[in-house]
């Protein structure tokens, strides 16, 4: 499956590499991370982020809530570059993750999607380990046994807290936002 990659400042440069007839364009400030290494987040073609519709030339009017971020799509990606900048992508990862999840109507696919997602965000050393405390990990790992829509709800919540308290108002005021901002509104997406 083709995979777009958005730059970390520049969502002026969003475009569906599958398209024909877009040329490339080589950022111009490309964000780096303190070892000088580029940002990126990659995202899936089949993703509602990589869906571009039409582009126009107002300004680009980001929310400044996260739930309006997290129902805005150039918020949200624009948020999950910032994340990824600061070393936290797993929370936003964690929280689509368990949307999609609540989205599940086949209880033969609810235990593999919870194991999943319990190996990757939920259980001590993940690869992805989320900041929850031990009461609520346990509980999940509990829950999974025979798992329901709502397992994760509790993590989601502490989840969504420390981004709502602690990343999203660092967000508002980052070079990330500012940028993104004040760049001619190119990121409309269908949906």
């Amino acid at each position: 499956m083709p995979k777009l990659y958005f730059s970390k400042i520049l969502f002026s440069q969003l475009k569906d590499d599958n398209s024909k007839n877009s040329e490339k364009k080589k950022p111009k400030n490309v964000g780096k991370d303190q070892k000088g290494s580029v940002q990126s987040i990659v995202v899936n073609s089949d993703s509602p982020l990589a869906k571009p519709s039409k582009s126009c030339t107002e300004k680009q009017t980001l929310p400044q809530s996260l739930e309006k971020l997290l129902a805005d799509k150039c918020g949200l990606a624009a948020f999950r570059v910032f994340l990824r900048s600061e070393f936290s992508e797993e929370n936003i990862e964690f929280w689509m993750a368990c949307e999609d999840y609540k989205k599940n109507t086949s209880p033969a696919n609810l235990s593999s999607k919870a194991k999943e997602i319990y190996e990757e965000f939920v259980q001590l050393q993940a690869r992805k380990e989320i900041n929850i405390d031990h009461h609520t990990r346990e509980s999940i790992k509990k829950a999974i046994q025979e798992p329901s829509l709502s397992c994760f709800d509790e993590a989601q919540k502490q989840v969504y807290s420390l981004m709502e308290k602690d990343s999203c108002s660092r967000f508002l005021k980052s070079e990330i936002y500012l940028n993104h901002a004040n760049a001619p509104k190119t990121c409309d997406y269908d949906g």
